[in-house]
């Protein structure tokens, strides 16, 4: 350790607070240029280095650049050497197949309620499961530090910090050396959009955020303003530092939209560039992943040719069409995707928002993509995400909603698509716990507000109240740590086994695991229920999505690959027999 530096451009005096085993006090730190300030202690420190800073004589605040808040988000930041890890992954060259995360199957999961314990180390004890699931990259929500104890991570306040619940950043660097130990790639789900309510100091260093924007959690993070340049540092630095000292292999960056730049480079092609040029560096690839409710293609295309750089993007017009098409809901901005022939389109044409009116938006949306030029695996399709369950007033499942062999055809036509797959915690052997909205807070106004918030919302969906969990009870967020026991049993064993079987059977096929759109078509009855997606010409995903057994034509169609049902499924002379809810992937 040579120096602790903070950037607060506007300030005429900084101090820091130190508590270590050499030496305890407050000390002035030197102005070095560019609105940095410096502290350099007399020698390297033995044992642990507590600090804080005082800016114009302000109570101590922890570091923006914090890697660690073992008080939590108001206290003191603990100096941590990236460097001292000893890391046995010297071999890794990233997720088998060399093209980063492009068709992987992708695993998200919330590190409090993956396990009991809820922390990065016994969530190490799982990755054997994972492997044999047939997964290749963890993605985990927000590590980064937030209020309380357990939250989703999406109200972080320290974004360089990893979550001292959850065991700190040494424990992130084990998690991650072990998932490469395993074959596992792993990425990190990242905000950068905004910052939690409670613990945010950024606007006491700096011009962190501005006005000149405005988002649903309030003025924007500065990309744009007077300041700008320090910030964006502080936002490119916090992606590479991940990348190079933690050896993540992705990022997911949370609602890129939120991301108000009008600069001539807007920041994500500036990250996507750097990321490149790191990538090059470390001889691995390195992805980012967007979540961009934008529905525009720009955001995929290489910086070069104009656009955002991302190596892939959520596409919640394929959960939406899949969700709508299996369970009949409709409201809310599910009234879009109504119709089997919606969910048609998007299995070939990625948006249903392609320039085309949306009722829910009350305006015209997206863009289309070229289905020549834009590989599929550059869009991420899923069934369930940490969002479209928890989000839902009482965190349930699809499960709830559906018979298994519904679920079945939901899980065959996005494993088996030409996008890159991604499965939420527990779906795959159709979890019966939810996934709850839960926080922590410990400000008594700032609770009220999240649990009054929470019920007004769903109030006008119909829901009472007391139906609506409070995320300050405890037992919500007990009730959303996934039960391992289950895993094994039942219908449970049996959903896993498909999901197995499918995974298997996406590594197995060379024309399931690949993303040309142009090789997608479908076809379907609207009034008998059934779908096919068909991959290729040899391969057909088959749908019954009606209550009573169907006779599917699939001209050619002569072998059986797989089936949820396969004792009352056939084929013959093109035609496959399906029992209600069902399907199959056939041969021609």
């Amino acid at each position: 350790m040579t120096a602790i530096t903070l950037w607060a451009p506007d300030a005429q005096q900084v101090e820091i607070d130190v508590t270590s085993a050499e030496w305890t006090g407050t000390a002035p730190m030197e102005r070095v240029g560019d609105g940095t300030w410096r502290w350099s202690p007399a020698a390297r420190p033995d044992g642990d280095l507590d600090y804080a800073f005082r800016v114009d004589g302000s109570d101590p605040m922890p570091d923006p650049r914090s890697a660690w808040q073992p008080e939590g988000v108001h206290g003191p930041s603990r100096w941590f050497d990236t460097a001292a890890h000893q890391w046995r992954d010297e071999h890794w060259q990233g997720v088998p197949g060399g093209e980063g995360s492009l068709g992987a199957v992708v695993y998200e999961l919330h590190i409090g309620t993956f396990t009991d314990e809820g922390t990065l180390d016994s969530a190490i004890e799982r990755l054997p499961y994972l492997i044999d699931l047939g997964v290749d990259i963890v993605e985990l929500m927000p590590v980064a530090a937030f209020a309380g104890r357990w939250g989703w991570g999406y109200d972080g306040v320290l974004p360089y910090a990893v979550h001292a619940a959850y065991g700190g950043p040494a424990a992130l660097q084990r998690f991650v050396d072990a998932a490469h130990g395993h074959g596992l790639g792993v990425c990190l789900d990242v905000v950068y959009n905004h910052l939690g309510p409670t613990g945010n100091y950024l606007a006491r260093f700096g011009p962190y955020f501005t006005d000149q924007h405005d988002t649903p959690w309030g003025p924007a993070v500065n990309l744009d303003d007077t300041g700008a340049e320090g910030v964006r540092a502080w936002i490119v630095d916090n992606a590479l530092r991940w990348l190079r000292d933690f050896h993540i292999d992705a990022l997911r960056i949370d609602a890129v939209h939120e991301l108000r730049d009008d600069s001539e480079r807007h920041i994500l092609a500036e990250l996507s560039d750097r990321v490149a040029e790191l990538s090059d560096e470390v001889g691995r690839p390195l992805s980012l992943i967007a979540e961009s409710d934008l529905n525009d293609p720009m955001m995929v295309t290489p910086t070069g040719e104009g656009g955002r750089g991302m190596t892939a993007q959520w596409d919640d017009d394929i959960h939406h069409a899949l969700h709508v098409a299996l369970t009949g809901e409709t409201h809310g901005y599910y009234s879009d995707f109504s119709g089997m022939d919606v969910l048609a389109h998007v299995l070939t044409d990625v948006f249903v928002h392609n320039g085309r009116w949306s009722a829910f938006r009350e305006q015209e949306w997206g863009a289309p993509v070229d289905r020549e030029r834009h590989d599929g695996r550059r869009f991420l399709a899923y069934l369930q995400t940490h969002d479209q369950v928890g989000n839902r007033a009482t965190g349930d499942r699809i499960t709830e909603a559906l018979v298994p062999g519904q679920q079945a055809i939901g899980a065959a036509l996005y494993l088996c698509s030409a996008f890159t797959p991604m499965i939420f915690m527990g779906e795959e052997w159709a979890a019966s716990t939810p996934f709850q909205f839960f926080t922590d807070f410990d400000e008594d106004w700032l609770a009220e507000a999240v649990r009054e918030g929470r019920r007004a919302e769903f109030a006008h969906h119909g829901w009472e109240k007391e139906q609506v969990p409070d995320p300050q009870d405890r037992e919500t967020h007990q009730r959303s740590i996934l039960d391992w026991r289950e895993h094994e049993s039942g219908e449970h064993a049996r959903m896993l086994a498909w999901y197995r079987t499918l995974i298997a059977l996406r590594r197995a096929e060379p024309v399931l695991s690949s993303g040309d759109l142009t090789a997608v078509r479908t076809s379907y009855d609207m009034d008998h229920g059934w779908l096919v997606m068909h991959r290729g010409e040899h391969l057909h995903v088959v749908c019954n999505l009606a209550q009573d057994a169907r006779v599917v034509p699939v001209p050619g169609a002569d072998e059986i690959v797989a089936a949820f049902d396969p004792g009352e499924t056939s084929v013959d002379a093109g035609r496959v027999t399906l029992p209600a809810h069902s399907v199959a992937i056939v041969r021609s």
